[in-house]
């Protein structure tokens, strides 16, 4: 089973959320998705300054097998992107709560998060997925 970290939000798209002030988030893709997809071999970022709304198009993430969006679970600015996944898009799999992660998002505040799910919740989503 996929791991689910505690102290995280979490997306019903597979994203994960750490928060890291009031204004700010980090966002990634949830070991979940990235095992549905396999292999990533290539990540596309946002633009830095971009706005984004909850569940619009982040970005997208490239497998073996498929083309994924990456879907924003917020609404904010897209404050900086890991860049480093460009050169090494591996990193989704192999560090997905990591190194792995896609983007930082400036929020308006804690209530940009409503909506998303505890780990609990989350466990409990993708085992009725499966």
């Amino acid at each position: 089973m996929s791991e689910v970290k505690s102290g995280l939000l979490y997306s019903k798209e597979h994203e994960w959320v750490e928060v890291l002030s009031d204004t700010k988030i980090r966002v990634g893709m949830t070991p979940f998705a990235q095992e549905q997809l396999g292999d990533i071999v290539f990540v596309e970022l946002p633009k830095t300054g971009a706005s984004v709304k909850a569940d619009d198009m982040l970005g997208s993430v490239e497998s073996v097998k498929t083309v994924s969006d990456l879907i924003s679970p917020v609404i904010g600015t897209v404050a900086r992107i890991n860049d480093t996944l460009e050169e090494s898009p591996e990193l989704v799999n192999t560090d997905p709560y990591g190194a792995g992660w896609v983007a930082e998002i400036d929020i308006s505040g804690k209530e940009a998060l409503d909506g998303l799910m505890t780990a609990d919740q989350y466990q409990a989503y993708i085992v009725s997925e499966q």
